[in-house]
């Protein structure tokens, strides 16, 4: 039989190819072709006459199983691989519980619950048993319901655990079984799974009934699992259940990448797989056809500080490549301006596509300060597996609140926020002021702001009272407060930092994130806008903010644009030019990783991640200086940073010598930002180009100088004048300046803009 496509592959890949019988572990590298070897190890058992149908294929997305389909099908018959069971985890369980789940009481037509089904459930639920939503959240029980039945705890086994009971009554839900155990009847009684049942109703049905496991391991001669170290305990238990009989077990995966255990994952999978089947054979791909040579060699020495892994050599037969850039900001604000600036000049200086280009961070609320920066320069840019900033639902609900504030008659702004938190004004009542608006032709507010409410029961008309009252509430000195501390007291006053806060799921805690990003982004517009003399009220941010988040209006969303995403929704994805910005020690690693050796070995993991998805070039970004709720704070480098060897970093803002020692924090330095200055690079940023690909000349301004009392200074508002006083220390040293013709003035002066008149 012909078998030229092997000639395709290189050795190790080809011995991993080949070797189709027993136990199999193949450990792939970044880059190292993992998807070829699994791809061509199933056309190399199909071109052996194994049949189609003996082949389990198991994949964690329908792209991958799509892909590798394809792939096989131009090295095979496309009738030989015609019958390949080849699938996610979750299409090919529900395939198999269609055939047998009426062993255990279920019909062949039932539904797949998704999460907003799920959501759905258990709300109605949660209001049955008239339970508080703000204790009984939906989205922290349908995450703890999944967390269990990917542990195989059916909703039985929960209500007699004590562990668990205990758990529950910690955290104010003692009824959390009880909502299982509903949840799971009403499930079974509406005929219907979600995602985790396939794989927890899957265990049942091969542990209650012998004969239907036999019949899957007869038929599955050979099982082939890829990115095998994301598998979670369930899938883990189905594949052993699966290949037991005839020990033809191949799983394909990194232990390095391994960064998904918030969703159950267990790295363990894969690094114990020898104890599982002690005559396995291992298979290590280890050269790296993506990236630089410089790449993989400060990626090697980053992943070698774990302990927990199988240890391998990838190397790189590609170019040298460039050093990895190490950039150093003195804010966040900084940081994005920087890093705009360098994808500019590079795009243009390289004769590249904005395409090229991926920023990545470790939290979502990150994008924000890239997507203002961005859209400065006009920079095209799509947001990867996630909304924009201004679009999440955190962000558009206080913005709302916002609105409402400037703009009561704001019909849709009213709508979205007259029960959110919730104030028990249901869908009804909305319904029933709308349609009174439109009947009496005035706006909704004007209804509320009026009290006419005799069509609302005496409840209801409280509630909707209420509502009023903080409205105008809310509208109370709008016009002398300055934004930041009107945003932030509307954040407190209507209930969203409340109700975020004491959220304690991921997505809880990524969306009180977002709501801290917004407010130090007003913080920095209040303090901008203060210092040069401009308007600081929250009218003036929302009418600067309007701009920001006007929609794109291009169609084709995945054209030429650069790519902002987490370092997770990165993984298996790559790109020319990679800026992995935030590597500060108390950003990345999560402060809340940092203290757990455990977790911190993930977050190690979750850097070679990132760094190894760029081909050409690496860029990591850090700031001195951070803004927390307002406030700036200082941070130190990441270790990560720290542990990568001298040998692979640049720093172009040096000249390429490394950082020495602190960055003076003296009134010579003090901090500018992107939106208080003029869009030129940092003159501390000499490698990089204006945005006319020129070297930056340096500027003679605020945070380049020092001032002394007397000096004669120049602002482009309000003229020449004389520096009365200085205050504080950096960042926030103020001057005090007596303007010849607008008389005294004080200013912050990491945003004043002084030019020192000599």
């Amino acid at each position: 039989m012909d078998h030229d496509y092997l000639k395709e592959l290189n050795e190790a890949q080809r011995q991993a190819v080949i070797n189709t019988e027993g136990p199999a572990l193949v450990i792939a590298g970044a880059g190292a072709g993992k998807t070829r070897v699994l791809t061509y190890r199933i056309a190399h058992l199909l071109n052996k006459g194994v049949p189609a149908g003996k082949i389990l294929a198991l994949t964690f997305t329908n792209k991958a199983a799509r892909e590798m389909k394809d792939r096989i099908c131009r090295l095979v018959d496309p009738e030989a691989a015609r019958y390949l069971w080849m699938g996610t985890f979750h299409s090919i369980f529900a395939r198999i519980l269609r055939l047998e789940g009426s062993r255990l009481g279920f019909r062949q037509n039932f539904t797949i619950y998704d999460s907003s089904d799920s959501r759905s459930l258990i709300r109605t639920i949660i209001r049955e048993q008239n339970l508080d939503d703000n204790i009984y959240k939906p989205g922290v029980i349908a995450s703890r319901i999944s967390t269990a039945k990917n542990n195989l705890v059916t909703a039985g086994i929960y209500a007699t655990d004590a562990g668990m009971q205990e758990h529950d009554k910690a955290s104010r839900m003692p009824l959390m079984a009880e909502i299982y155990k509903i949840y799971s009847a009403r499930c079974f009684k509406a005929n219907a799974m979600d995602f985790d049942d396939l794989l927890l109703y899957t265990n049942i049905l091969f542990r209650d009934f012998p004969d239907v496991l036999e019949h899957y391991q007869e038929k599955f001669r050979y099982v082939l699992v890829d990115e095998y170290q994301d598998t979670n305990y369930s899938q883990y238990l189905i594949v052993k259940k699966l290949a037991a009989a005839h020990n033809n077990i191949c799983v394909v995966g990194d232990d390095a990448q391994s960064i998904y255990s918030f969703r159950g994952a267990r790295i363990e999978n894969i690094l114990e797989f020898q104890n599982d089947y002690a005559d396995y054979r291992l298979f290590k791909l280890e050269q790296n056809y993506r990236s630089t040579q410089t790449i993989v060699d400060a990626a090697n020495a980053v992943i070698s500080n774990n302990e927990g892994q199988i240890r391998k050599k990838v190397f790189s037969e590609n170019e040298h490549g460039e050093k990895i850039q190490v950039i150093q900001s003195m804010t966040d604000s900084e940081e994005g301006f920087n890093i705009s600036s360098d994808i500019f000049d590079k795009r243009f200086s390289l004769r590249l596509n904005w395409s090229d280009f991926a920023i990545l961070y470790r939290t979502n609320a990150q994008s924000r300060i890239f997507e203002e920066t961005l859209r400065r320069k006009n920079i095209p840019y799509k947001i990867y597996g996630g909304l924009s900033f201004y679009e999440r639902k955190e962000i558009k609900d206080i913005l709302s609140y916002f609105r409402m504030a400037i703009n009561p008659e704001d019909e849709e702004a009213l709508k979205r926020v007259i029960n959110y938190p919730k104030r028990g004004i249901g869908d009804t009542t909305i319904q029933k002021l709308l349609e009174l608006s439109i009947s009496s032709n005035v706006s909704a507010w004007k209804i509320l702001a009026g009290h006419s409410f005799q069509v609302f029961n005496a409840g209801t008309a409280k509630k909707l009272e209420g509502f009023t009252a903080l409205v105008n509430q809310l509208r109370t000195g709008l016009d002398n407060t300055d934004a930041f501390s009107k945003a932030r007291e509307i954040a407190m006053a209507s209930g969203i930092m409340k109700e975020l806060r004491e959220g304690t799921s991921p997505e809880e805690v990524s969306r009180y994130e977002n709501l801290e990003e917004l407010l130090n982004g007003i913080k920095v517009f209040t303090e901008s806008a203060e210092t040069n003399g401009e308007p600081s009220t929250l009218e003036a941010y929302m009418a600067s903010v309007a701009l920001l988040t006007d929609q794109d209006n291009e169609k084709e969303e995945d054209r030429d644009k650069v790519t902002l995403m987490t370092m997770h929704s990165a993984k298996g994805l790559e790109f020319k030019h990679i800026y992995i910005a935030g590597m500060e020690d108390t950003l990345f690693p999560s402060p809340l990783s940092a203290a757990n050796p455990r977790e911190l070995e993930e977050e190690r993991r979750l850097f070679y991640v990132a760094l190894t998805r760029a081909e050409k070039m690496a860029t990591l970004s850090y700031a001195l200086n951070r803004y927390k709720w307002g406030n700036l704070e200082r941070s130190n480098p990441s270790r990560f940073l720290l542990e990568l060897d001298q040998r692979f970093l640049d720093y172009p803002q040096t000249g390429g010598r490394p950082f020495q020692g602190k960055r003076p924090e003296a009134s010579r330095q003090a901090i500018t930002t992107a939106e208080s200055r003029p869009l030129v690079p940092s003159p501390r940023f000499k490698k990089f180009g204006n945005s006319q690909g020129n070297p930056a000349a340096p500027e003679r301004a605020s945070g380049s100088v020092d001032y002394s009392i007397g000096d004669r200074v120049n602002h482009e508002r309000f003229g020449n004048g004389t520096i009365a006083s200085l205050e504080g220390q950096p960042p926030n040293t103020t001057a005090t300046v007596e303007f010849e013709n607008h008389g005294s003035k004080k200013l912050l002066l990491r945003f004043a803009k002084l030019k020192k008149l000599l």
